[in-house]
């Protein structure tokens, strides 16, 4: 490959580099930003989520079904986008179920998870018919009592909390006292009450941790949840019709990170789809994904405004910082702040290179983009770039705080 056109770096080579100039879907950065009038701005890689799809869909037995978490990034435009290449959705609210059904999906193809959903959100999922992914049994109870009130029987699906939980994952969503879903030991009592209900059962829904990039530990906490969904089946009195095996494919942000390997993933799918094919022969198996499909097509793109020196740190001073992407100030869910690949976007490459630090507009210390370190020598009016940035970002961040402008999104 020529010095006119490369990857920046092999974790970030799903970009190309034409003429010092990151592309986006075949377009120069510094192109799209003039398209759009104004910096900052968020723009997502149609090829590489579908590339990204591709490659999983290629990885994994094709008994498997995939779901796009909506949470992750619930641009209406991606998801249409999603819709069109993956096998159904899942929505966390009211607002997301819009976007989902406003994209003209089969309703059945359409998941609605998540604690706590209020009245108007179950009225929402009944009327729509999508499957609701019961948290409690109140919860439950209050399907039942709308689904009378509509004259309809709803869709439900039970959640488990289970025992076991997905080792070394970001966000640990099983095992211990969690705010999510019936603990496995509740479940079956559960599901002799909802047998008496006049609802549509259709399965379970067991999501035991997301964000890990240890395959080992991803393989281990499929197997508990076969096994797990096996057990509870037992309880009811037909087969189940739909398990979600959640997800918990991670994709790397920081330094020392590699990607994931689908590889060993897929292999021992097949063999439990071998193993419980008697189980769940009539049963739709669901792997649901939403920051693995989408993360790494997303840019976060801002601009410097100022470049300072401070008793001899070097800042790149922006337009945009952790009002618009949280994530990437390390204020969502971080312990130890680390940093997101960065780069500048219209200046990739440079012989002089320096140390700097990338800061935001905001009265708080916390407004930090990037922590020392290397970049070209830089301008004003050069583009900032925060990779890795597809997944909770824009949603994800405080817009309101200090009321700046609110970004741009635009897929490409």
């Amino acid at each position: 490959m020529s010095d006119r056109q490369r990857p920046i770096h092999t974790q970030m080579s799903q970009f190309a580099v034409v003429d010092n100039c990151l592309q986006v879907n075949g377009t120069a950065l510094s192109e799209v930003a003039s398209a759009l009038g104004s910096t900052p701005f968020y723009v997502y890689d149609s090829s590489v989520i579908r590339s990204q799809v591709a490659t999983l869909k290629q990885a994994l037995p094709q008994q498997i079904h995939l779901h796009y978490a909506m949470k992750a990034n619930p641009m209406p435009e991606v998801v249409q986008l999603l819709e069109s290449i993956t096998d159904g959705l899942d929505v966390a609210s009211h607002g997301e179920l819009a976007v989902a059904l406003g994209t003209g999906i089969a309703p059945e193809k359409v998941s609605f998870a998540g604690p706590g959903k209020s009245p108007q959100d179950l009225a929402a999922a009944i009327a729509g018919g999508v499957i609701i992914n019961l948290e409690s049994e109140i919860e439950m109870r209050r399907v039942a009592a709308e689904g009378e009130k509509q004259g309809k029987r709803p869709l439900v699906s039970i959640r488990v909390n289970p025992a076991f939980e997905l080792k070394t994952s970001g966000m640990k969503m099983g095992g211990g006292s969690k705010p999510f879903g019936v603990d496995e030991e509740r479940v079956p009592a559960m599901i002799a009450e909802l047998e008496a209900l006049d609802l549509d059962f259709r399965g379970l829904h067991i999501f035991s941790g997301s964000q890990n990039l240890r395959p080992e530990a991803i393989i281990e906490a499929q197997q508990l949840t076969f096994q797990l969904a096996r057990t509870l089946q037992e309880s009811a009195s037909s087969a189940f019709r739909w398990l979600n095996i959640g997800g918990g494919l991670g994709i790397p942000y920081f330094p020392g990170e590699q990607r994931l390997d689908l590889g060993p993933i897929g292999e021992n799918l097949t063999d439990l789809l071998q193993t419980h094919y008697a189980d769940f022969a009539d049963a739709e198996i669901v792997m649901e994904l939403g920051r693995y499909l989408v993360a790494e097509a997303g840019l976060y793109v801002c601009e410097i405004v100022d470049i300072k020196e401070s008793r001899g740190e070097l800042y790149l001073v922006t337009n945009g910082g952790l009002h618009h992407h949280l994530s990437a100030s390390g204020n969502f869910g971080q312990v130890i702040r680390k940093n997101y690949p960065a780069c500048l976007g219209n200046r990739v490459n440079g012989e002089q290179q320096q140390v700097a630090t990338v800061v935001g507009p905001l009265c708080t210390p916390l407004d930090i983009l990037a922590d020392k370190m290397h970049f070209p020598e830089a301008e004003v009016g050069d583009l900032v770039v925060i990779f890795q940035s597809g997944a909770y970002g824009f949603s994800a961040s405080p817009h309101g705080f200090l009321s700046h402008p609110v970004p741009k999104q635009v897929l490409v």
